[in-house]
């Protein structure tokens, strides 16, 4: 490839290069002859404007239109329950991609230990430090009183919310989980949407009730949170060899939650229908499906 000079070509950089194919990428450009031609245009390309017209179409075809009309909140408002003294970093995460991909509004319900850090992370997060574990509690009547704070601070912005994710960074404190089975059960009661992940699967397995029959659940079970729930709900192994049909029945077990479950191809089930996904998102209704949903 010809040097590029810093005079005409401007953007010609590897960080450039590296950028454009991961916006090829996502854009779905995923089969082998078309990834081939788009590295071999870039690799081709030997002048600064050339580069920056093309990174600026990619942007353009991907980012939503102003609308003059709109306010901040109508785009999502998102709850983020977890983070503890121990796990900061994973509800920093889910907060801050919800902003990322385009929710207006993110807040993290944490305890008192974790706010400072997360509220370091990002400005741009809204974090509430009222959680609190086992160590600040003096006795029953003290756990009485701060359960029923906790779940009063939390009612109040409740019906702001369109979703909660319950579980990143949470940690396994009694007291804590026990604070958030309470603020899930109304969240159930007031139909919001509940994504349930790390630790808050660790929660659901060993009460299932929290989440059985609610359609508006979704789980997003790693290998070894899926094992727990299956040997909890189907009680038997995983079997991979006949992985829809079982995560057909895990989610049927569990009353028609939504389960996806991770792995190199992702499935997807609400007990209904089963959907596998490539890691590049795509999705193909399975022949095991028994329904179709729009």
């Amino acid at each position: 490839m010809q040097q590029l000079k810093p005079s005409n070509c401007l953007l010609g950089s590897s960080s450039i290069i590296r950028r454009q194919h991961f916006l090829i990428r996502v854009l779905g450009c995923s089969s082998n002859n078309q990834t081939h031609h788009h590295q071999s245009r870039m690799n081709s390309m030997i002048c600064g404007s050339d580069l920056e017209a093309d990174a600026l179409g990619i942007l353009r075809s991907i980012t939503p239109a102003l609308d003059p009309s709109r306010y901040k909140g109508q785009a999502g408002k998102i709850a983020v329950i977890g983070g503890c003294r121990e796990y900061t970093g994973a509800p920093y995460f889910s907060a801050i991609s919800a902003l990322k991909i385009g929710a207006d509004l993110s807040h993290v319900f944490c305890t008192k230990d974790a706010a400072p850090v997360i509220k370091s992370y990002s400005p741009e997060l809204i974090v509430h430090p009222i959680l609190e574990e086992s160590y600040s509690v003096r006795d029953d009547e003290d756990k009485r009183s701060i359960s029923d704070d906790v779940l009063a601070e939390v009612v109040t912005w409740m019906e702001r919310f369109d979703c909660l994710v319950v579980g990143p960074g949470l940690g396994r404190d009694p007291f804590l989980l026990d604070c958030v089975s309470n603020i899930m059960k109304h969240a159930r009661q007031s139909n919001v949407p509940i994504v349930i992940d790390g630790d808050g699967l660790f929660l659901v397995t060993n009460c299932l009730d929290l989440v059985s029959g609610y359609p508006l659940a979704i789980l997003t079970p790693n290998v070894n949170e899926y094992k727990r729930l299956v040997q909890k709900v189907l009680n038997c192994e995983v079997n991979d060899e006949d992985a829809p049909q079982q995560l057909l029945s895990l989610a049927k077990g569990i009353g028609g939650v939504t389960i996806l479950r991770k792995g190199k191809s992702d499935l997807i089930s609400d007990g209904e229908t089963v959907l596998p996904s490539s890691s590049l998102g795509h999705a193909n209704i399975s022949p095991l499906a028994k329904g179709n949903r729009p």
